[in-house]
């Protein structure tokens, strides 16, 4: 968790995230300082991502995300009085774990999105 915009915190992420789980084919992001410098960029031109990013001022690039966090706030760090950032990531972790695996979805038949991806992923797998 950073609150600044330096793009070393984002280059970490990113390069931990690949270490874990693989790199994406493509890589999606607004246009904000720490996307946008060569350090970023770098990155993922050497590990042959392919680079997107949302139009200048135009919401609906980013509506999905911005519900998620929209979410968030509301639901999680507008209800407690974070001191430090420890609690900030205890509780933001807390809630995305909730998020995923307790929370109804309107849009996935009040189901989770791991009920969802779970049971999506079980019936399409080859015998």
């Amino acid at each position: 968790m950073s609150n600044t915009l330096d793009a070393r915190f984002c280059v970490g992420a990113l390069n931990e995230a690949i270490a874990k789980y693989g790199k994406p084919e493509i890589m999606n992001t607004d246009q904000g300082p720490q996307f946008t410098g060569s350090v970023w960029i770098t990155t993922l031109t050497d590990a042959d991502v392919k680079i997107s990013m949302d139009v200048r001022g135009c919401y609906l690039d980013n509506i999905f995300i911005e519900r998620l966090w929209r979410s968030l706030k509301q639901e999680a760090v507008y209800q407690h009085e974070l001191q430090d950032g420890f609690q900030a990531k205890r509780v933001i972790k807390d809630w995305i774990g909730f998020y995923n695996s307790e929370r109804p979805h309107s849009v996935l038949d009040k189901r989770s999105p791991n009920d969802t991806f779970f049971d999506t992923e079980r019936t399409h797998k080859a015998p």
